[in-house]
């Protein structure tokens, strides 16, 4: 995999992998941005979020369960110092629909997190990344 960035101006970039989907990165204006995308971190969170999300959607259509609605969120804590790393991340999965089991769910999860998500593998050597779930917005 091989990915080509290119400057646009301040720390406005736009950039492409091996998909050829080009992707907009900037920053804020107080760095010269342009105000007009993700932040590279933030970018980190959706990668996160979404490889995670594929995953635990692709088992679960597997077992043939269906979802009204998903939703994954991402949280991570910054540090205060420069550079400002997460020091934590905790996702937190949404699931709506009919005859939800918890074990399936927790399965999914358990699934993505420890064999699945290279993001997360690749994430969790700096960083632990926790989860938790609810089920038609009930905790779990």
């Amino acid at each position: 995999m091989r990915a080509e960035i290119r400057h646009i101006k301040g720390v406005t970039f736009i950039g492409k992998a091996d998909t050829n989907h080009w992707v907009t990165v900037d920053g804020p204006a107080k760095f010269h941005g342009s105000e007009a995308a993700c932040r590279p971190k933030e970018l980190l969170l959706i990668a996160l979020g979404s490889c995670i999300g594929s995953d635990v959607a692709s088992i679960l259509t597997k077992k043939k369960i269906n979802l009204d609605k998903f939703i994954v969120d991402v949280e991570g804590t910054e540090v205060e110092e420069h550079p400002k790393v997460f020091s934590k991340i905790h996702v937190t999965f949404h699931f709506y629909g009919e005859n939800l089991k918890s074990t399936d769910l927790e399965r999914a999860i358990e699934l993505s997190h420890d064999k699945y998500c290279p993001i997360t593998r690749m994430i969790s050597k700096a960083c632990p990344i926790t989860h938790s779930y609810k089920m038609n917005d009930k905790e779990k």
